[in-house]
């Protein structure tokens, strides 16, 4: 899909259907719900409109929306394109406010409900572990916000706490964590990533038990001022720049765009970012291709929540 904003696909519902089919279902219709495309027929008529399919197999009646977070939206598909060019291609988001200003819907809630729905497709679900012989992970946290229900004071308890796994070079995995506590940290990092890998980290007491799970663990030391060195034997850099610069486009777009994101709602704003970054033009990945992607997160999945006031 083109990402020039004068595409056709942006303006028109039967040109954006027909990307989201082509997207969808690159060697034709689908039954979403006995996946076979064999006996699918199109159907005609103008009491059906346009874009509906019967499959002669489970004599069921579908069209490109059903089995997607976009069934039962009354949101125009041209609509759902744009919205997602929009947010996959904004390297800090796109507010909720922004898109309804700029879609022209007739409640900010559609606009908040539905860049969610687009969060979700973004979410990976990826389980492979990261890293491997060879490779180096780099493994941070940050606080971002306060938790409901607490009050500010010193220290990092009341804030909301985010992990970040980045393979240099590569993909990054974040968590929302009840706390950066070894017991809450070190799980998530040992199912995660692959024992052949090379860590890194800063200082952190949590990270210590490290060297005993993979092949090796470099860490350094941020409280004496010590942001990155040269492996003298073997020559390799050991910092974790790759998770701190991931960390201040993430903090940019959280607090510059993105300014009061619910705690529940955490995991999709780090979907959202995780998604961008592991799609980055630097990957070779351009706007076009982004959204393509994120279009293809649709499938399988449904977003219902109670819409807050």
């Amino acid at each position: 899909m083109s990402a020039d904003l004068n595409n056709p696909a942006f303006t028109d519902e039967e040109k954006a259907r027909e990307v989201i089919e082509a997207t969808r279902w690159p060697h034709g219709a689908t039954c979403p719900f006995c996946g076979l495309p064999d006996r699918v027929k199109k159907l005609g008529g103008k009491s059906m409109g346009a874009g509906w399919y019967h499959c002669g197999q489970c004599r069921e009646k579908f069209t490109v929306r059903t089995g997607t977070l976009y069934e039962r939206s009354h949101i125009p598909l041209h609509k759902w394109l744009l919205a997602t060019h929009l947010l996959t291609s904004s390297k800090k988001g796109m507010s909720a406010h922004q898109l309804f200003r700029m879609l022209g819907f007739g409640s900010y809630k559609t606009a908040w409900f539905m860049a969610h729905r687009i969060r979700e497709g973004m979410r990976s679900g990826e389980l492979s572990p990261m890293g491997g012989e060879g490779q180096t992970v780099e493994i941070d946290e940050t606080f971002i916000g306060t938790k409901e229900g607490k009050t500010k004071k010193r220290g990092f308890g009341h804030k909301r706490a985010v992990l970040s796994l980045v393979e240099r070079g590569g993909s990054v995995r974040s968590f929302h964590v009840d706390s950066t506590r070894k017991e809450d940290v070190l799980p998530i990092v040992r199912a995660n990533i692959a024992r052949e890998t090379h860590v890194m980290t800063d200082e952190a007491v949590q990270y210590a038990q490290l060297r005993d799970d993979f092949a090796k663990h470099s860490a350094v030391d941020h409280g004496r001022e010590e942001w990155g060195y040269t492996d003298r034997r073997t020559g390799e850099k050991i910092n974790i720049n790759s998770a701190e610069n991931y960390y201040s486009v993430f903090k940019r777009g959280m607090k510059g765009v993105y300014q009061h994101c619910g705690e529940k709602h955490l995991h999709r704003y780090l979907a959202e970012f995780d998604f961008r970054y592991n799609n980055r033009s630097a990957l070779g990945i351009e706007d076009g291709e982004r959204a393509a992607k994120a279009l293809k997160g649709i499938e399988g999945k449904r977003l219902t929540y109670r819409i807050p006031h």
